[in-house]
């Protein structure tokens, strides 16, 4: 049976549900159970089962289309990836859909799952997302190529930032000024995985290893100002109280710089604080930080998919490299 022959209605008698799920489970994912959405979805790999929008527009030629999917509106961050590979893309005549993911924190997304069958996509980046495993052996299966920006996957090529060296760099600048007993502000995670904080606060340690008895006091907020700014307080309050935090990244070291001023602790006379990524929040906050390279990111995976269309069988690293950025904070 030709995979173009398949249609809606075999995949529904094959998973035991109706249509209407079938077109739920393709194109709307979150309206249906996780238990569901994998009846239906094994289905379809196992018919070969291609929409007939999908499938035309699969075959048709000249411009290609990149999906995006990344944690948008919890990480401006991600914002300066995409216009990384927008510009690419756009020198590269692809058209960019972008797919918003709540969290890094938690897990992937319903619409990554089915996305090889209803993306009509020609190549696919997930960034600051970690790909289930199988959810990537179905995009592998499919031959939809895909990288990893920010994540780790055991199928596909990946654009890492070296977050365990931007540790290790936060942790030098402060030793260098004297610190020997430090904060170190996490984002607290839901799911289980080695996050871009933990890779960060292992590189920390361990230029901080011979500094002290106890040379890294850690607490964890949630991702917001409020949180870090309650988080932070908890560092600050303790009689052993550190003298200079580091934060996950720069929006979590505002809440640091807020919970200093409450003090009446000088900055950085009193408390040296840290950021992360460079971002606006460090410039208008004149925020010592490491900065990431990331349009340099966008533009890096981009030319991963241009390159090998994702499908070769030689699995790269992009490892790029973070900076110091020195200001008035430490």
């Amino acid at each position: 049976m030709h995979a173009d022959r398949i249609t809606i209605y075999e995949v529904a008698e094959r998973a035991g549900v109706s249509i209407s799920t079938v077109s739920n489970a393709v194109n709307k994912p979150d309206r249906v159970s996780a238990e569901t959405r994998r009846r239906v979805l094994a289905a379809a790999d196992e018919l070969g089962f291609v929409p007939k929008v999908a499938a035309a527009d699969l075959a048709r030629k000249g411009t290609g289309r990149i999906g995006v999917m990344a944690p948008f509106t919890s990480y401006a961050s991600f914002l300066r990836r995409l216009s990384g590979v927008i510009g690419a893309a756009g020198a590269g005549g692809m058209e960019v859909v972008v797919y918003d993911h709540e969290s890094a924190a938690s897990t992937s997304s319903p619409t990554l799952a089915s996305m090889p069958i209803h993306g009509r996509l020609d190549g696919l980046i997930v960034m600051g997302l970690d790909i289930e495993h199988g959810i990537a052996e179905r995009f592998h299966r499919r031959g939809l190529p895909t990288v990893a920006v920010d994540a780790e996957s055991d199928f596909f090529s990946r654009v890492l930032v070296d977050d365990v060296d931007g540790g290790r760099i936060a942790a030098r600048h402060l030793v260098e000024r004297g610190h020997t007993r430090c904060g170190y502000l996490l984002e607290r995670q839901v799911a289980d995985y080695e996050s871009q904080a933990i890779k960060r606060l292992a590189g920390f340690r361990e230029v901080m290893a011979g500094a002290g008895p106890d040379p890294v006091l850690i607490a964890a907020s949630d991702n917001s100002v409020a949180g870090a700014r309650v988080a932070a307080g908890q560092l600050l309050d303790r009689p052993d109280r550190p003298t200079a935090v580091m934060a996950h990244h720069d929006l979590l070291a505002v809440g640091v710089l807020l919970a200093a001023r409450d003090r009446g602790l000088r900055v950085p006379e009193d408390l040296a604080v840290m950021g992360f990524d460079d971002g606006e929040s460090a410039a208008a906050a004149d925020l010592t930080t490491v900065r990431q390279p990331f349009e340099e990111s966008g533009r890096a995976a981009v030319d991963l998919l241009l390159r090998n269309d994702g499908r070769s069988s030689v699995r790269t690293t992009t490892m790029l490299d973070v900076e110091l950025v020195p200001r008035s904070t430490t």
